[in-house]
Formats: structure tokens, C-alpha cells, sequence
């Protein structure tokens, strides 16, 4: 099966930037595909300086939704928004007054690659991060709180992020251009094995002071393989039946509202997704984000505006006009708590309702929306 390689350089154009991004993407067009992916071909994506998160977001989503190992190279720098205090990858527009309209959510790249399989994602990263930022990335873990780069359980990641430089000028991608160094060679190490000697390439250049990323990817045995494996081979029943005493073995171990515990309740509601059940898929975002709101999250936290996005995207797949009603009542109630990031997401759902007074569903095929951000318009 053919691999999917996604190459991604970003940061601002003009002053203030942190690091030249794009000046490592000759040399990794240089490596053959196949050598990038791993794979005996690949498709290769590059992206250099985009202007737009959601141009970046439509490309991200297209690779994660490929069948075969997807490899992501990401060379840029890293942005707080002053609203929610999230990291968020700098693109050509973004300045610091406009974090979060202009530059992507980091955690876009967890969301967008949930639903890949175990064992098959890998995320080479070359980061700056400024110095808001890197204090952020510096603080004491918090237990059940993410780690702020988590790029999800199945993925595996290497790379580095560098401090804020002690002086003026612009950085080069060091890590990424050493790394592109040894593929072009011709011969694709063990992502570990590459990883380590990627950074004895660049350790004169002080890499002692670098933040190091290792994440090896999900063990033998994992359990989220068995559902992954249950889910391909097309019986959904089971995999939801692994997931369910997954979710309540979490919930006696950590508590019902702990992570542990709703991570297995999202993968509940996505298997219910995939099984073709929108609507057994909508109720239970919901439900998520009404244990999330009641434990104290507040409505504009990327954990419960993603529910509430994902519960108005399948509801938009429901056809039958009873559940179309039933289930938007409640989506009207929670989407005028949880607007999201962009306007009339509430007014979409009650002119949907208006619709199906008397005369049946509004056609699914009639909505286009976005899952991540929760927008929804009608032709």
C-alpha cells in the first residue's frame, strides 16, 4: 500500500520571525518519496508558508484519511493564542495580535489523526517556540492534562523543540535539514535510530538546550490495535463492546470524568461514526460535552468545542426527521452554550428544525460542515 508523506514549513513573513521554515524543503525534495515514507512509493504533499489554517487543515485531514503509513514533517514555530493560552503553529499572516485566527491549532493535528490506525502515523518535528511559549512547554506536567504537542496515543513523534534564540536574527531548521541530510543518503534507519543520530549531528550547535520529543507509538498488544483491527474487519458490534469495557475499566481506575476514562467514551462516539450510526454518534458527543461543561471545562476549551462541532457534524448526516427533531432540541441548547469558533452555528440548527416541521428531514447532502470548527452552512 502506497505511503502518504505530508511536508509542512511555516513561520511569518517579515520581522519577528524566529525561524527560516521553508528553507529546508529543497532539501527534503530532494529525498525520494519512498525514502520519506518508508513505504515502496508514497504520495508526497508540500506545503510551504501557507497563508491559511484551514488550507493547512483540508490538506492535514486528506493525508490522515489515506490508507496506507503516513509520514508528517513539520518545520516552523510555535505561537500562545492570548485567549485560550493553546500553542498554535505561526503561518505566513500570523502575528502576535492574531494567533488564533491566523495560525493552526495544534491540536488540529490530534484531532485530524484519531482515526488512523495504530502504528501507522509518524511526525518528525523541527519547532521554535517563542519565549511565552516555551515557558508553557516547560511547566510541571499536570496529571490528566495532555502534554500541550500531543499529537495522539498511536501516533509515534520525534524531533525537538528550540528555545527562543539568545540573539537577534533568523534560525535555520537545523534538526529538519540534519534529518533530511541522512535520508538523502538513500536509506530510510529506524525512525529511533534516525532520530538519535539526527541529533548528534546538530549537538555542536548547543541541542542541550533544546526541548527533545520522543513518543514511540502505541506497544504490541495495545488495545487500541484490537479496536482498530475490529473496526477494518468490519464488525463494529465488537469493537464498540472492547471500547465499552475499556471506558468503564478507565472509569473505576481514574474516575468517570477522568481522561482516561472519556478518551474511551470519544472513541465510542467515533466507532458509532464509522459504523454508520450518526445518530447513536451525535448523542454521544453530546453526552461528552454535557460531562465535560458539568465537570467544570469551561464552553471555549478545544476538548468541548470539539464535542459539540463533531455532535452538529453527524447530526447533519441524520435523515430520519423524528431523531432530526429529537436530537436537534438538544443540540440547540448546547450549541447556544458552545457556539464555537465561527458564527451562526446555533441559527443553522434551528433553520434546520424550521425545515422539518411538517414536511421531513432536510437532505443530508444539503449541509457542508466542518467537524474541527463547527462551521455549518446551507446552500
Amino acid at each position: 500500500m502506497p505511503g502518504t508523506v505530508l511536508l509542512l514549513a511555516a513561520s511569518p513573513l517579515g520581522r519577528g520571525r524566529l525561524v527560516d521554515a521553508a528553507s529546508v524543503l529543497p532539501v527534503l525534495a530532494a529525498v525520494p518519496p519512498s525514502v520519506l515514507s518508508g513505504a515502496d512509493t508514497a504520495n508526497v504533499v508540500e506545503l510551504a508558508d501557507p497563508l491559511e489554517p484551514q488550507a493547512v487543515l483540508t490538506r492535514l485531514r486528506a493525508a490522515a484519511a489515506a490508507p496506507g503509513p503516513l509520514t508528517v514533517y513539520v518545520a516552523g514555530e510555535l505561537r500562545l493564542d492570548r485567549r485560550q493560552r493553546l500553542p498554535h503553529l505561526a503561518l505566513a499572516r500570523t502575528t502576535p495580535a492574531t494567533v488564533r485566527y491566523t495560525a493552526l491549532p495544534w491540536h488540529w493535528f490530534r484531532d485530524e489523526l484519531r482515526l488512523r490506525p495504530a502504528g501507522a502515523t509518524t511526525l518528525f518535528l523541527d519547532l521554535h517556540a517563542d519565549a511565552d511559549t516555551w515557558r508553557a512547554l516547560c511547566e510541571p506536567p499536570v496529571p490528566g492534562r495532555p502534554f500541550p504537542l500531543d499529537c495522539g496515543r498511536d501516533a509515534a513523534v520525534y524531533g525537538r523543540v528550540a528555545p527562543p534564540p539568545s540573539r537577534r536574527g533568523v534560525a535555520a531548521p537545523a534538526y529538519m535539514k540534519a534529518l533530511a541530510t541522512l535520508l538523502r543518503s538513500g536509506r530510510r534507519l529506524p525512525d529511533e535510530e534516525l532520530h538519535q543520530r539526527t541529533l548528534a549531528r546538530i549537538a555542536p550547535e548547543g541541542v542541550g538546550a533544546d526541548l527533545v520529543l520522543v513518543q514511540r507509538g502505541p506497544l504490541p498488544g495495545d488495545p487500541h490495535a484490537a479496536v482498530t483491527a475490529a473496526v477494518r474487519a468490519g464488525r463494529h458490534a465488537e469493537a464498540d463492546a472492547l471500547a465499552a469495557r475499556l471506558e468503564q475499566a478507565a472509569g473505576l481506575a481514574h474516575g468517570t470524568v477522568s481522561e482516561e476514562a472519556l478518551h474511551w467514551s470519544e472513541v465510542r462516539a467515533d466507532l458509532a461514526m464509522l459504523a454508520g450510526d450518526a445518530a447513536r454518534s451525535c448523542r454521544a458527543w453530546m453526552a461528552l460535552a454535557g460531562t465535560r461543561l458539568a465537570a467544570g471545562q469551561p464552553a471555549d476549551a478545544p476538548a468541548v468545542e470539539a464535542a459539540v462541532d463533531r455532535a452538529h457534524h453527524q447530526w447533519g448526516r441524520v435523515d430520519d426527521p423524528v431523531r432530526v427533531r429529537e436530537l436537534g432540541v438538544q443540540l440547540v441548547e448546547l450549541r447556544s452554550r458552545v457556539p464555537g469558533r465561527r458564527e451562526g452555528a446555533v441559527e443553522h440548527v434551528r433553520r434546520r428544525l424550521r425545515g422539518v416541521q411538517g414536511r421531513g428531514a432536510m437532505p443530508a447532502g444539503h449541509l457542508r460542515t466542518d467537524p474541527s470548527q463547527g462551521a455549518t452552512t446551507v446552500p
